[in-house]
């Protein structure tokens, strides 16, 4: 096995662990920062949903309130009536992105959680304390990620629609009934609202820059391996294989080859001089004993 084999051989195992070990680890950062920065994106898309329904009590509903008494609600006042029309002009530019609030014991049936929603809803109950859960769940498109944040009942103004039909305002019992939405108590989690997202497409993001990346680390490792062959052609092969023809001329007693041109003051030259000194110390000896 020649010395360039074995090199290349070396070489070819350090790149293939080197490239499944970054493969590994690049694989799962890129993947993890996906997840991270779809989280991001459903904290955002949650957070306009909260400055919504502040601007909506703030702004809104002190405006509108004042029709309670003639029997005219405008369901505009209310906070969660206007997070979901913003999120549904939302999604008219992003299909997959989804915003619920998403309740128990909801006054409009559209509201009314899933199963999946109604274990989120749960779990808050029964973990208090608990601001704010993220995951993942499988759905007919792919896996989707959620971040849910639990519905409080935290202010006395909050239970003004919700205690009971009669402490309602008429108008609102007249659009959405005496059935649903009522009962609610202070400090009770009543829903959550949830942000789903699709994984899909970061999924996809981060493993298009995954490939792009290790197809780059190949290249570069094919370049240095052309480099190290190269080098190792030029630098250590080429001068031992010249200095073994020397060597075998020599050993025939073939004395009128010329001496080994040793450059530079590495090991292969101070190898070179070595043989050099050989070489004229035999040839003496030689010429001794032929006298």
């Amino acid at each position: 096995m020649g010395l360039r084999l074995k090199f290349n051989l070396v070489l070819l195992l350090v790149v293939i662990v080197g490239l499944a070990g970054a493969g590994y680890v690049s694989r799962d950062l890129l993947r993890k920062n996906a997840r991270e920065e779809a989280v991001r994106n459903a904290g955002v898309i949650l957070e306009t949903a909260l400055a919504v329904r502040k601007y909506t009590v703030e702004q809104i509903k002190p405006r509108l309130e004042i029709h309670y008494a003639e029997e005219v609600f405008h369901p505009q006042s209310i906070p969660a009536y206007a997070a979901a029309a913003t999120a549904t002009e939302l999604q008219q530019k992003y299909p997959d992105y989804s915003y619920r609030e998403a309740v128990l014991n909801p006054m409009n049936p559209r509201n009314r959680v899933t199963d999946w929603e109604a274990d989120i809803v749960q779990a808050f109950k029964t973990q208090a304390g608990t601001k704010e859960v993220v995951g993942e769940r499988m759905t007919p498109t792919g896996p989707s990620l959620y971040l849910a944040r639990p519905i409080q009942i935290a202010k006395e103004a909050c239970l003004a629609c919700h205690t009971s039909p009669e402490a309602s305002p008429p108008g609102l019992v007249k659009i959405y009934g005496a059935a649903n939405g009522y009962g609610w108590k202070l400090n009770e989690v009543v829903g959550t609202q949830i942000v789903s997202l699709p994984m899909s497409v970061p999924l996809k993001n981060a493993d298009q820059a995954f490939q792009t990346f290790m197809a780059s680390l190949v290249a570069i490792f094919a370049v240095l391996f052309v480099l190290l062959n190269l080098m190792l052609s030029l630098v250590i092969i080429r001068p031992i294989a010249n200095m073994s023809k020397l060597a075998e001329q020599i050993s025939t007693g073939d004395f009128n080859v010329p001496e080994f041109s040793a450059k530079g003051r590495d090991e292969v030259a101070t190898l070179g001089d070595s043989f050099n000194r050989m070489r004229r110390s035999l040839q003496k000896a030689i010429k001794m004993i032929e006298s």
